[in-house]
């Protein structure tokens, strides 16, 4: 009973998604919702857990795009033309310390969260989350597919 409800509300935000694009652009709160209800399915929670599971994995994923970002940042771009020895030092440097940073934010998030869910489930989360953007990414490219 439990799965066929939380499959018809993935229906229903996906649904809500191919009509929530706004020339060219996704309506970011129903993709958000989506994946809530996509990763909600998919590792089984419960409301009990959901409720717990969703602030710590929010916070967490912040702040690894927030990482990503910088760490993104630090890649020369062609336009800047060559940098020094010394330039490119200090952005290796910066993104081992990103890197490492990343790394002591996910053991925490483990941390954190195998209070909520077991280690099994922890370990599909990232699989679990790459197949909703693969999802995603092809159903946007089937979409495009068929316009003229």
């Amino acid at each position: 009973m439990k799965k066929s409800i939380y499959s018809l509300l993935i229906l229903i935000f996906f649904s809500q998604i191919a009509f929530a694009q706004r020339e060219g652009s996704f309506d970011k709160e129903k993709l958000k919702d989506a994946r809530i209800a996509f990763i909600t399915d998919r590792l089984d929670l419960s409301s009990q857990q959901a409720e717990r599971f969703w602030p710590i994995f929010n916070k967490y994923s912040e702040s690894r795009e927030a990482n990503l970002r910088k760490m993104a940042s630090l890649n020369p771009r062609r336009e800047e033309g060559e940098i020094s020895d010394s330039q490119a030092k200090t952005m290796i440097t910066e993104r081992f310390k990103l890197q490492r940073q990343m790394v002591a934010d996910e053991e925490k998030f483990v941390q954190e969260v195998s209070s909520v869910i077991s280690y099994s489930q922890i370990l599909q989360l990232n699989g679990i989350a790459r197949d909703f953007t693969r999802m995603i990414y092809q159903r946007h490219r089937r979409r495009d597919d068929q316009k003229p």
